[in-house]
Parts: C-alpha cells; sequence; structure tokens
C-alpha cells in the first residue's frame, strides 16, 4: 500500500523530470521560454546548413591572419620585404581586430546577428581583394589593418548566431563546428598556396604587375564574399528577436526552422506564445533596459545602457577569468602558429645545407635565416617550398581529428575537463619541441599543440556563451577575442626575440602561457547544459 510519502516522493520524481526535460510541451495559453521554443524545432536541415555555411564564414578569419605566412617567401623581392616588414604585416590584422572589439560587439547586440554578419563579410572581401592590387607595403599594411578591423565582427557574431539556433542539447556543437571550421582552414590556405605560389606567373593590367602571391590573396578573399552572399537568405537569431520585443517574428522565424527540420507546415508548430523578455530583463540595476519594437535609434542608446552590466557584479568576474584565459590560450597559440612557416623553412634550408642530414631542432635553429638569397646582387625567390606546405597540412588536418575527437567526448566529459586536458596537452608538448631529436617528431610536437591551442581557445568562447545573457554575449565574446588578440599582437612581435636569445626559451615561454591558461580554467563554473538566457 503507497503511503503518503511515498506518494510525495513520487511527485517529487515527477516535478524533478519535468523541469530537467527541455522538450516539455505547453499549452497554447502558456508561453514558452526561447530553450522551450528552440527545442521544439528539433534538429535537423536547418541545422545541417548552419553548419555547412560555417565552413566559408569561419575560413575568412584563419585566412585574413594566415596569409601573410605564406606570401612572404613569394613576395619579398617584389616588395623589398624585411624581416621587420615580414613581422609588422603579421601584427597589423592584429592590431585591426583590437580597434575594433568593442565597437563590433556593440553593435551586434544591438543592431542584430543577420544584418552586420552580411555587412561584415562583404566589406571584408572588398579590403581582400583590393589587398590583391597591392604594388607596395604600405597598400597592404592598410588594407591589412582594415581586414582585420572588419573580420573581428563577424567570426564573435557566427558563434552567437549558431548557438541561438541549437538547443542546449546540440549548443556545445556549434563552437566544437566553428573550431573544425577553422583547423580546415589551417589546412586548406597552405594548399592553396601550394597550388598557386611556386609557380611563376609575371603579367600586366595597365601600369599594375601581378605576381602569384597577387593571385593567392586574391583566391583568399572568395571565403568572405561568399558568406556574405549566403547569409542574406538566412534569418535573424530568434533569441535576438525575443530580446527586443519582436515575439511575432521570432516565432515565425521558430516556425521556419521547426517546418524545415521536420517537413511539417509550419502551423503544426507546437508552441504559440513566447514570454516577453523585455519586462524579465528590464529589471537590471546598472542598465540593460530593452524596450519593445524599438527603434534603430532607441536601441542604440539602450546599447550604452547595456554595456554597463558586463562591469558590474555578477559578470565583472565572469568578463575578467574569460579575458585572462584567452589571453594566455590565444597568444600561445599564434606565437608559435605564424612562425611555423619559418620554422618549417629554416628544417628545409638545414636539410638542403647538409646533404638531406637529420639534426636536433635547436641545431636546425640556429641557422635562421631569411628565405631569399642573393645572387650577384639579384633578389631571388626560393620557391621549393613544397616540404612547408605538406607540414602545414598535417597540422592543420591534426586539429580537424583533434575536433572530431573532442566533439565525441564534449558531452560526455563537459566543457572545463576537456578545457583542462587540451591546454594541459598543449603546454606540454610545447616544451616538447625542444627535446625533439628528428624533424618528425617536432613536426609531431608541434600539430598536438596547434589542435590543442585552437581547441583550447574555441571552447573558452563555447563556455563565454553560457555564462553570460543574450545581450552581453557577443559583447562578452568580443572582449575576449580582444584581449587575446592583444596576446597574439605582442607575441608575434617578442617570439623573434626568444629565438635570437636561445632555443629554450621559445617553447618554454610558449608553453608555459598554455599553462597558465589551464591554471585559469580551474576557476571556470561548469556550464554544461545550461539553458541559453
Amino acid at each position: 500500500m503507497e503511503t503518503e510519502v511515498d506518494f510525495i516522493d513520487s511527485r517529487k520524481a515527477s516535478v524533478i523530470s519535468d523541469v530537467k526535460s527541455l522538450s516539455r510541451r505547453v499549452s497554447e495559453l502558456d508561453p514558452a521560454t526561447f530553450e522551450e521554443a528552440i527545442a521544439e524545432t528539433k534538429f535537423g536541415k536547418f541545422n545541417l546548413l548552419l553548419f555547412v555555411l560555417a565552413i566559408p564564414a569561419s575560413l575568412c578569419t584563419v585566412f585574413d591572419t594566415s596569409t601573410m605566412s605564406y606570401t612572404f617567401v613569394a613576395a619579398q623581392c617584389d616588395l623589398e620585404l624585411s624581416l621587420d616588414d615580414k613581422g609588422l604585416l603579421n601584427a597589423v590584422t592584429y592590431a585591426g581586430m583590437i580597434s575594433s572589439a568593442i565597437i563590433w560587439g556593440f553593435l551586434f547586440d544591438v543592431l542584430g546577428r543577420k544584418k552586420l554578419l552580411v555587412i561584415g563579410f562583404l566589406v571584408d572581401s572588398i579590403f581582400v581583394f583590393t589587398s590583391a592590387l597591392t604594388q607596395n607595403i604600405a597598400l597592404l599594411l592598410v588594407t591589412k589593418y582594415l581586414q582585420g578591423f572588419i573580420i573581428n565582427g563577424p567570426f564573435a557574431a557566427l558563434s552567437s548566431y549558431m548557438s541561438e539556433f541549437h538547443s542546449a542539447k546540440y549548443r556545445p556543437m556549434c563552437q566544437i563546428i566553428i573550431g573544425s571550421c577553422n583547423s580546415f582552414g589551417t589546412a586548406f590556405l597552405p594548399l592553396i598556396a601550394w597550388l598557386i605560389l611556386p609557380y611563376k606567373i609575371d603579367f600586366f593590367v595597365g601600369d599594375y604587375s601581378f605576381h602569384s602571391w597577387n593571385i593567392f590573396l586574391l583566391v583568399s578573399g572568395l571565403p568572405a564574399f561568399t558568406s556574405g552572399l549566403f547569409y542574406m537568405f538566412l534569418p535573424e537569431s530568434p533569441k535576438f528577436l525575443m530580446t527586443c520585443g519582436q515575439n511575432e517574428k521570432a516565432l515565425e522565424v521558430l516556425r521556419r526552422v521547426y517546418s524545415i527540420n521536420t517537413g511539417e507546415p509550419r502551423g503544426s508548430y507546437p508552441i504559440k506564445l513566447l514570454i516577453d523578455e523585455t519586462k524579465l530583463n528590464g529589471n537590471s540595476k546598472h542598465g540593460g533596459k530593452v524596450t519593445a519594437q524599438r527603434s534603430t535609434t532607441q536601441a542604440l542608446k539602450e546599447g550604452l545602457q547595456q554595456i554597463k552590466p558586463l562591469f558590474y557584479p555578477p559578470h565583472l568576474a565572469k568578463v575578467c577569468l574569460t579575458c585572462s584565459i584567452m589571453f594566455f590560450s590565444v597568444m600561445s597559440l599564434n606565437m608559435l602558429r605564424l612562425w611555423l612557416p619559418q620554422i618549417f623553412q629554416t628544417m628545409t634550408d638545414y636539410q638542403i645545407m647538409h646533404d638531406g642530414a637529420s639534426a636536433s631542432l635547436c641545431t636546425m635553429l640556429e641557422i635562421i635565416t631569411p628565405t631569399n638569397s642573393s645572387i650577384s646582387g639579384k633578389c631571388v625567390v626560393n620557391t621549393d617550398n613544397s616540404t612547408i606546405y605538406i607540414n602545414s597540412i598535417i597540422v592543420g588536418s591534426t586539429a580537424i581529428c583533434g575536433y572530431i575527437l573532442v566533439g565525441t567526448l564534449i558531452r560526455l566529459l563537459g566543457k572545463k575537463k576537456i578545457l583542462l586536458v587540451v591546454q594541459c596537452l598543449g603546454g606540454g608538448f610545447c616544451i616538447g619541441m625542444y627535446f625533439s631529436q628528428q624533424p618528425s617528431v617536432a613536426l609531431a610536437c608541434s600539430a598536438i599543440f596547434i589542435a590543442c591551442g585552437s581547441l583550447s581557445s574555441n571552447i573558452v568562447i563555447s563556455v563565454t556563451v553560457d555564462l553570460f545573457p543574450t545581450t552581453l554575449r557577443t559583447l562578452a565574446i568580443a572582449l575576449g577575442m580582444m584581449i587575446g588578440r592583444i596576446g597574439a599582437l605582442g607575441g608575434n612581435l617578442v617570439f623573434p626575440f626568444l629565438i635570437k636569445s636561445g632555443c629554450e626559451p621559445p617553447f618554454f615561454v610558449v608553453g608555459g602561457f598554455m599553462i597558465a591558461a589551464a591554471l585559469l580554467s580551474l576557476l571556470l563554473p561548469n556550464t554544461d547544459m545550461q539553458a541559453l538566457q
């Protein structure tokens, strides 16, 4: 016979089960939260379409920051590039990213994701195409800066845009997909370079001379251009529309996604009402008020108020922590990533100079020099660089495998545990490069380090998405990336001095920064399966 206690316990279990369910059925008179509404759209063709479109969109940032690493060898004679010029060209894109981070984060959280995604990618493609017309280093520096200034926004918004079309069950996969696409870019870019740069291409159009590296830069702008066109046909984020009080538009987007995913008519979508988030957001002590059906001017004014909560408790501590982790993680990753082609070139030069003989990485780095040589006072470009491209493709492919592995484990172990593992592994393998006695071992260590570093920064972005509400989310991501890129900028300027000071400093310092990121990650809260607010 069931006792009263048994009855109460069974009711408690039933209530707990109902609370945990993200896809509970709601009556037509019961307003649904965003999490309930997005769960009812299911996972299907629309989500897969977002993942496919993430490929060219994610390539843009990789191409903008990495093309110079492969352009230097081919363009150094045409543009008379010194080592200082190369370092400056590597860093100037990050300078553009740093200077625009807050602006883009503010605009995306105020004006929406879609509109500025389209504008951002199309304008970035214009600057990339302009860089392909470069005849001197001054124009190249300006266009690379502007590329960094523009692309920072679409990259930050892409994470929020994709996350806001997925329920909590699938949300951790979004940043993994974006990171996988980034890693694909690190493998795809050297393949493009390999197909174009070794060939001698010289032709004139009026007063403009064009070479293989001009064609390479032109091709690198295609992902941004196609992304801008594709996103024209996608809807605005339903979460952003709800935050702005545009519930009817949000419902229409949700019905459309539901229909695409399930094949059912839009009218059969079970959610009929959404909660009014403008009332929920209007009680913030330090700003954050959002007026329903607001105008653009009113959105800008309220956006200024929405920035304030980011720098007050409880968000201030989270901002400081995520930014600190991003600083060490992104700095460590890009200090080595952008100099790997130069390191691979040095390894190739050493083996050519010593009739194919092998040596430790430290021994090979003792001959690090510019890749051009002088014959009778004439600048000569060495285009026999297939090893550089092959090694770079291996590094990028390893990172892709890392994302596939983590994608299968992240839902089992959680973001925080995975983050700690990849950061500790990355730091260890970077230091391991110092002890490598064979080029193949150095290549393996560098590949694992790049994979772990890329995973680290993308998982931190995913955690940031969970930690902050919609009106602060993209701004928090942009701020974190700005701090990380400050580290990348400084790291790339410092790295040549580390190499000159000996073999130990580059690898121990870079590895130490990644381990420092791991220590800070211990302080992160567990955000797995957290509802998107």
